[in-house]
């Protein structure tokens, strides 16, 4: 999910200080130790885990660790906050760094490496790395050349929120590509449907939904350089590429007669945007993989077959081959013992991210999982493009951006384009004006 509809979600309680430690010693149950014959046993070794994940996910993934562990012999203790993006820095800086942390953002890892205090990932964490994921995925680990960071945990942006018992009712196909994506808009406009729903409301984080509208266009027509380029500001707002690719978006978004009150799509609530989606007032809505979590709040069910469920967004370019868009952890290493190095190749193993997998709500990238092991029909859904070897992954721009942008004139200028109209020349002038100079 998106960091800042996360914290929409959340509200008033993720501004407290929330912190959990949880620690799983050796299992005394039966086990299988099979997979873990390739682990040196360590006995009384103990590896910590720092991470902005909190409960009830820590006790989740300790219970996929738990095997290992008790295999191994090493315990695993994870520290969770929602300090975390404060607290890491503050902690390496004052010598009590973690062994390993779970870091969200491509720029705070950056910035860790930075300090001299990130140990470059080891031999085998590089063989998982070049086996399990895409070569954009690697990339995001990597800063100066250097590879640090194996990915950990995944989510999926690039999806299209619809009711299967709706296409079915009126004799509507889900759409493979792009084309057949605004031909089908264009009949549903025709049969007196709303084609699209789109809410940019979010409190203090209005407009960050259709921050995600234009990323998925710019990575789908123009690829990686471009897209990270644009991250970076090496390819300013005002590009042409990035123009013609917002236009793309007011072309889909700010039709009338897909979405019915452009202007109204600034003022709506991204959590009620879908919500009508169940019973066909909206038929389609471009969201994350968490979106299904609040239409279920109804009551709906989520399936291939039932109220609502979601389908790829089509790629654009026939040359950016499955862009993806969406987030994650990359597990970085602080220390260099046998045990970190050893829990770190664990972690960016098949086997760790198949026994996640298989107890729900968790996607990864890694290719290694069977897809099979998902219990998540959302999740399964979404593993099929996050871990397709081939993808063309962008992390959330936004969220890369400086937030003075990223969290900031991107907000404000994108709800100004959908609520009063302002021009794209207006609102690219202003964010690339909002730029931090250093």
């Amino acid at each position: 999910m998106k960091r800042k509809g996360l914290a929409a979600l959340v509200g008033a309680a993720a501004l407290s200080l929330v912190a959990s430690l949880v620690t799983t010693t050796s299992a005394s149950a039966a086990v299988n130790c099979d997979p873990y014959t390739g682990y040196a046993k360590m006995k009384g070794k103990t590896v910590t885990i720092f991470t902005s994940i909190l409960e009830p996910e820590l006790t989740t993934l300790n219970t996929a660790m738990s095997d290992f562990q008790a295999c191994t012999g090493i315990k695993i203790k994870i520290e969770g906050s929602n300090q975390f993006e404060a607290l890491l820095p503050v902690r390496v800086k004052g010598g009590n760094a973690p062994d390993l942390a779970w870091i969200p953002q491509p720029g705070l890892l950056a910035k860790m490496v930075e300090t001299g205090k990130v140990v470059p990932a080891p031999k085998a964490v590089v063989a998982n790395v070049d086996k399990y994921w895409s070569k954009s995925w690697k990339a995001y680990g990597t800063v100066k050349g250097k590879f640090y960071a194996a990915p950990f945990g995944s989510n999926m942006k690039s999806l299209v929120w619809y009711s299967p018992k709706q296409f079915k009712a009126a004799g509507y196909s889900v759409p493979t590509t792009f084309a057949q994506m605004t031909a089908l808009a264009d009949k549903m406009a025709a049969d007196g449907k709303t084609a699209f729903c789109g809410g940019l409301g979010s409190g203090g984080a209005t407009g960050w939904p259709a921050t995600d509208w234009v990323e998925q266009i710019v990575l789908r027509d123009h690829g990686s350089a471009v897209y990270n380029g644009w991250v970076n500001h090496t390819i300013k707002f005002s590009d042409p590429r990035i123009v013609a690719s917002m236009e793309k978006v007011a072309s889909w978004m700010q039709n009338p007669k897909w979405v019915g009150n452009v202007k109204g799509i600034a003022t709506t609530s991204f959590q009620d945007a879908g919500r009508g989606i169940p019973d066909g007032k909206c038929m389609m809505l471009q969201q994350a993989s968490f979106y299904g979590n609040i239409i279920a709040e109804s009551g709906a069910t989520i399936s291939p077959t039932g109220d609502a469920f979601a389908f790829y967004l089509p790629a654009t370019n026939s040359k950016v081959t499955v862009p993806v868009v969406g987030g994650g952890e990359f597990t970085a290493a602080f220390a260099k013992r046998a045990e970190v190095v050893a829990v770190q190749a664990y972690l960016s193993s098949a086997t760790f991210a198949t026994s996640r997998v298989q107890l729900d709500n968790w996607i990864s990238a890694n290719s290694g999982v069977p897809l099979a092991a998902y219990k998540n029909p959302v999740d399964k859904l979404s593993a099929t493009y996050l871990s397709n070897p081939k993808s063309t992954f962008g992390f959330d721009a936004s969220d890369l951006m400086p937030a003075a942008v990223g969290a900031g004139s991107m907000w404000r200028e994108f709800t100004a384009w959908f609520g009063e109209g302002k021009s794209i020349a207006d609102v690219v002038k202003a964010i690339d004006a909002s730029w931090p100079k250093s």
